[in-house]
């Protein structure tokens, strides 16, 4: 660094690299005494570009980590690529691209039931989770991605996503039907939302007809 740190910026270098686990900036200012921490962030990760280490934020938590091009040096051994079965990629998929999802929305985009082991496996490799209920009858469990999942594929954020052809050319996809994966990275409604609204009007109609006292006149009832 070609500037003397401040007591500041060497205590939020330090509260990052004691961390077991990445951390928000409000973690960080916390632990600092509710101290601005952003500067001292910033300057950090300008300060570690280009070297071994460098300070990154995935999914508004910041923490250090070896430099990409680097990576192999740390390696004992070949680390083997993890691949997924075809129902699980789909499903990770749904749930990154169109998050939070609930699994009879994710059974409506696939087209067929999703195992709740699906999902298992997904949570226990930390790449999705819990996000709650939905607010509708049932109140179903809604399914999101982690920041596990935003580190593991090198992303900043959901806006990161990359496309199929990307997806493919990483190696990080099995076969998989192409019409059914583009159908689960279109984002838009839940197939089905349309019909269920339309049978909605119609009920709502046929109430109303019923109802009707010209159709039927109280004498006929």
């Amino acid at each position: 660094m070609t500037e003397p740190m401040d007591d500041l910026l060497r205590a939020v270098e330090a509260t990052l690299f004691a961390a077991e686990q990445p951390l928000t900036v409000e973690q960080i200012s916390n632990h600092l005494g509710q101290a601005d921490v952003r500067p001292a962030l910033a300057r950090l990760r300008k300060d570690y570009e280009g070297r071994g280490v460098l300070l990154v934020e995935r999914g508004k938590r910041w923490h250090f980590e070896t430099a990409p091009d680097l990576a192999h040096l740390l390696r004992r051994e070949k680390e083997d690529v993890r691949r997924l079965s075809r129902a699980a990629t789909e499903v990770l998929a749904i749930v990154a691209y169109h998050e939070p999802v609930s699994r009879a929305e994710i059974e409506a985009i696939r087209g067929v039931q999703t195992a709740k082991g699906t999902l298992d496996v997904l949570m226990e490799a930390g790449w999705v989770r819990v996000a709650g209920r939905r607010e509708v009858p049932g109140r179903p469990v809604i399914y999101a991605t982690t920041p596990d999942f935003l580190a593991h594929f090198g992303l900043g954020s959901l806006r990161e996503l990359p496309g199929l052809e990307e997806l493919r050319a990483a190696g990080l996809l099995d076969p998989v039907d192409d019409e059914m994966i583009e159908t689960a990275l279109r984002p838009g409604k839940v197939p089905g939302e349309d019909e269920e609204a339309e049978d909605e009007e119609a009920e709502d109609a046929a109430a109303e007809e019923l109802a009707d006292p010209d159709l039927f006149p109280e004498d006929d009832r």
